[in-house]
């Protein structure tokens, strides 16, 4: 544990990447393979399930430090973190006991089974027991808050100097549907029996944004055209009889489409395709809002699966007959997926084609670009024709032009202090509308500004405070700031009636009166 913390207080410390990179591979080459793995899941998101509720810890942490548990709770709400509040406020531990990441794994995996009473006695001892500095390692473990800032891109790049592996061959092998507690670092990384991982996706290509300032990348007959729509991007495997569907966040997502996994039975075995998954009714896309109602559901009721249909809109196919096809061109790639989709389309309704669309002048190409909001579109994909299917995000063949986002003039009339670093200023920030003669609450956000414009909101929330709820405030409705987002819908969940998706903070508008903000029918007129 002690050289994960280590590694953990480097990598937040470096802001050079060569400088991570060096302290991932030193790590590599220092812990033993099973701490390594672990390091390895946990930066790519394998996190453990929580045993223990937040609760349960505050109240654990407040009697352990002999604290009252409402000092606790103002401790917290002041740190904003509740790993690093109990690491905090603990006392010095009894003794100085060495355990490795592999064995804290190991430890909080067994709590799941154990009784309230053997939890708090097992959490107490470690935290008595472990070094100060590895206290907080252990408890954003324990809490299922690790999130570190590191990429799978820079994971890659460590093991790829530690193994001399190809960073492609890397990047491959750590996607799929493998578990820490049951897989070997050797076998993850040296296997090369590929019947042994059927279900492994490929890593996804990311586009890069086509900006107004960028330069046209060419003519357009050299690239091809089509709409990005604004679904979950997904793979979808067909191998050795099974299907696999997993999602760009490498989520397994079987049990939630099963009009998708009917759909596949029917793809040629040894068909690998990526594209975006999307709520699809009467021949049109319907708003991710939508398909929204589908992802955090752990079963889907018929009810569902008739009121919120989805479809698959290939535009890719990256293994062909057994065969990675990745480094052919897209023009061939597209022939052989044009080939698997025109074979199954009469036998589902549920896979869609990409649509490619002919343009030939750029000023045509910024008109269909601005249309694409009544199609539900996101904008437009520009993919060079002569270009293999690259791993993550490389610039130059790949190009996303989005649709410029929607914005509105809003009231902040809520605030709650931030995480980290921001911990002691007010930056989580709620913005509302007019409706009539009252201000009805829309959007959350927390980004956008700069660390200048933080303090002076901060400020300014601190001083014209109304009333304080926990950890929230509400302040006089004076500050108005200009706010963007990617999608709006109605919404019954919500006090206003709608929802926003992606909302962020573009400026604070000193020059606009509160009575000046935006109207609720403001933001409905912007509903298709």
């Amino acid at each position: 544990m002690k050289r994960f913390t280590d590694l953990l207080s480097e990598l937040d410390s470096e802001t050079s990447v060569n400088a991570k990179t060096a302290s991932l591979v030193r790590y590599f080459g220092e812990a033993g393979d099973a701490d390594a793995l672990w390091a390895i899941a946990l930066f790519s998101g394998r996190r453990p399930k929580r045993t223990v509720s937040a609760s349960l810890l505050r109240a654990w942490a407040a009697e352990a430090s002999e604290l009252p548990l409402w000092l606790f709770e103002e401790c917290y709400h002041v740190v904003g973190d509740l790993a690093e509040t109990i690491a905090a406020v603990l006392p010095s531990p009894l003794q100085q006991e060495e355990i490795s990441l592999e064995t804290a794994m190991d430890l909080l995996r067994e709590m799941a089974g154990r009784s309230e009473e053997e939890r708090k006695e097992k959490i107490l001892g470690i935290w008595q027991n472990i070094p100060s500095d590895q206290r907080f390692t252990f408890n954003k473990l324990l809490t299922g808050g690790f999130r570190m800032g590191v990429s799978e891109k820079l994971i890659v790049k460590a093991l790829a100097r530690h193994t001399g592996l190809e960073e492609n061959l890397i990047s491959h092998r750590l996607m799929g549907n493998w578990d820490p507690y049951t897989s070997r670092l050797a076998d993850l990384l040296f296997s090369e029996n590929e019947n042994d991982h059927i279900s492994r996706p490929y890593p996804f290509y990311l586009a890069y944004a086509l900006e107004e300032t960028e330069q046209e990348p060419g003519p357009l007959h050299e690239w091809q055209i089509e709409y990005k729509w604004d679904g979950i991007r997904g793979q979808i495997i067909r191998r050795q009889g099974h299907t696999f569907i997993w999602t760009r966040g490498e989520e397994l997502v079987n049990d939630k489409y099963p009009e998708l996994m009917q759909m596949a039975e029917n793809l040629p075995d040894g068909t690998v395709l990526d594209g975006e998954i999307v709520a699809f009714r009467d021949g049109r896309v319907l708003p991710f809002q939508q398909l929204q109602k589908r992802i955090g559901r752990k079963n889907v009721s018929k009810k569902m699966l008739g009121d919120i249909p989805v479809a698959y809109i290939a535009y890719d196919q990256l293994e062909h007959q057994h065969t990675d096809i990745r480094e052919m061109s897209l023009e061939q790639r597209r022939q052989r997926l044009e080939g698997t989709v025109r074979d199954i389309a009469p036998l589902s309704a549920h896979i869609l084609l990409s649509e490619i669309t002919e343009v030939n002048r750029w000023e045509d190409l910024k008109v269909l670009r601005e249309n694409c909001r009544e199609i539900q579109a996101e904008g437009l994909m520009l993919k060079w024709k002569a270009g293999s299917y690259k791993t993550g995000r490389k610039r130059g063949e790949w190009w996303k032009w989005k649709l410029d986002p929607m914005q509105a003039d809003a009231v902040m009339i809520y605030a709650q202090s931030g995480h980290g670093r921001r911990a002691n200023l007010y930056t989580d920030l709620t913005f509302a509308v007019w409706d009539g003669d009252r201000l009805v609450p829309f959007a959350k956000a927390y980004s956008g500004l700069t660390d200048a414009e933080l303090k002076t909101v901060d400020a300014f929330i601190k001083q014209n405070t109304i009333e304080k709820f926990g950890p929230v405030r509400s302040v006089k409705a004076e500050m108005v700031f200009e706010i963007a987002f990617e999608g709006i819908s109605y919404s019954p969940r919500h006090k206003s009636g709608i929802a926003v998706r992606f909302p962020r903070i573009v400026r604070i508008r000193y020059d606009k009166k509160a009575s000046e903000a935006n109207t609720l029918e403001d933001l409905r007129k912007l509903i298709s």
